[in-house]
């Protein structure tokens, strides 16, 4: 089975080739540049270096969020487009799942988790935020928010709980407010594309359920949109006349 997988919720962003669970090659995305500039180049250059087509890629994955909201559409779009047009499958994969597999799939080195151990993903939500989850033996103990770091850290601490790994862009920025809640807190640094842990998810879940319909796919987006936000602070402004509302918001 030949994965192609794209991670859009950063602003590097990456791109992997998996075979058959084995990793054919990763690429870190060009910061400087916008994802709507590199796509789908660099996915078709991915490919194009190892003499493959679009039309021998099995199983499509993209990490559906959390994430900038023009990211993840872009890369959503990219995926779908390519998956629609060659009527193959497109899985959605959570980008906190990804960054759990990836520190699992760094044990026993530099990591030597035990099932008890908790894994914390952060993820730089900007506006002094994180996207924020937690795992234990591969399984979510704590489903996404995206809070202030301060605030998470002072709710585990009431809860008498504190992980002891930490995972993602978010916790790089916020390092030394960890360090103070948790001296013995371990932070990977550097952190891995995310795009190969994004294939190894994609492919289990294909074994596992089958495959998914490229328009079933859904962005976890956690945070509402500024639009959104917008509307809701004009609707409840005084003298702001009553409005009915039909479907999702864009």
């Amino acid at each position: 089975m030949l994965v192609l997988a794209l991670d859009t919720t950063t602003r590097q962003g990456s791109v992997a080739l998996a075979r058959d669970g084995v990793l054919v090659a990763v690429y870190a995305g060009d910061a400087g540049t916008t994802h709507g500039e590199r796509l789908p180049g660099d996915a078709l250059q991915a490919l194009t270096a190892h003499a493959l087509r679009v039309s021998d890629v099995d199983v499509f994955a993209v990490a559906s969020g959390p994430g900038s909201f023009t990211g993840l559409r872009i890369g959503i779009a990219t995926m779908q487009g390519l998956a629609l047009a060659n009527g193959k499958p497109l899985v959605g994969i959570s980008a906190l799942d990804a960054l759990n597999a990836l520190v699992c799939a760094l044990s026993p080195q530099p990591l030597a988790l035990s099932p008890s151990d908790e894994v914390c993903t952060w993820m730089d939500a900007q506006r002094s935020q994180v996207f924020s989850a937690v795992y234990a033996n591969g399984v979510a103990t704590e489903s996404p928010v995206v809070e202030k770091p301060a605030d998470i850290l002072a709710r585990w601490r009431r809860d008498g709980r504190l992980p002891r790994v930490f995972a993602g862009d978010g916790a790089l920025v916020y390092r030394e407010l960890i360090y103070r809640a948790q001296p013995q807190a371990q932070i990977i640094d550097p952190l891995p594309p995310l795009a190969p842990a994004i294939a190894t998810l994609a492919e289990a879940y294909v074994q596992q359920r089958g495959p998914a319909l490229p328009d079933e796919i859904r962005p976890l987006y956690i945070r509402r949109s500024d639009a959104e936000l917008a509307r809701e602070r004009k609707a409840e402004a005084p003298g702001a006349e009553p409005t009915s509302r039909v479907g999702r918001p864009a």
